[in-house]
């Protein structure tokens, strides 16, 4: 059984990476260059899902080692620290190919426990 506090943190995680899939759905990565209002949001959930995985508990962590902790929370540090290098196919691809198959884990996870 989770922790609350960590069940709270997927939860965030799923909310916010499904939040930034459906924003890019029917969309292109050719949108992120003359949309700034939609490359700005994608970003931001990213960030904010990224800093709800780093808040994850280590032993949880642990115990979900089929979730990429790691680039979820570097991704997060990149973002923050080095906003002025975001490089838009990075955040495009982790949107539209590296989430989905982490939502859906995730959802697993959290409908199980």
């Amino acid at each position: 059984m989770l922790p609350e506090k960590d069940r709270i943190r997927l939860t965030h995680i799923v909310q916010y990476a499904s939040e930034a899939m459906s924003f890019a759905s029917g969309r292109t990565r050719a949108d992120l260059d003359t949309d700034r209002p939609l490359a700005h949001a994608l970003v931001r959930c990213l960030e904010v899902a990224g800093e709800a995985a780093a808040q994850v508990s280590p032993a949880t962590r642990d115990g979900l080692p089929q979730i990429p902790w790691r680039a979820i929370i570097s991704m997060r540090n990149r973002l923050i620290h080095a906003y002025h290098l975001v490089n838009l196919d990075i955040v495009w691809k982790a949107v539209t190919v590296e989430f989905p198959p982490i939502v859906a884990e995730l959802e697993r996870i959290l409908r199980q426990s």
